[in-house]
């Protein structure tokens, strides 16, 4: 049980990390002379990868809380 909760920690924390990485890239690839709805269209892009991001950090937080406190039996 503690391999998989450690897997969950650790594959959270690479899925994060490249979605934010793809998001910040989305972010910085935003031209300014570009028209208004590929602009638009690019931030909603971008966005939908940082919200995927904060879902992985959010999964690595409670993988890491639950290696720091393990489960009580209810024997």
């Amino acid at each position: 049980m503690k391999l998989s909760i450690q897997m969950m920690f650790w594959l959270s924390l690479v899925f994060a990390a490249l979605c934010l990485s793809y998001a910040y890239f989305g972010f910085s690839s935003i031209d300014p002379t570009m028209s208004d709805d590929i602009r638009d269209a690019s931030r909603g892009y971008a966005w939908f990868w940082t919200f995927l991001g904060v879902i992985g950090l959010a999964l690595a937080a409670l993988g890491h809380w639950f290696l720091r406190e393990p489960p009580e039996d209810g024997e």
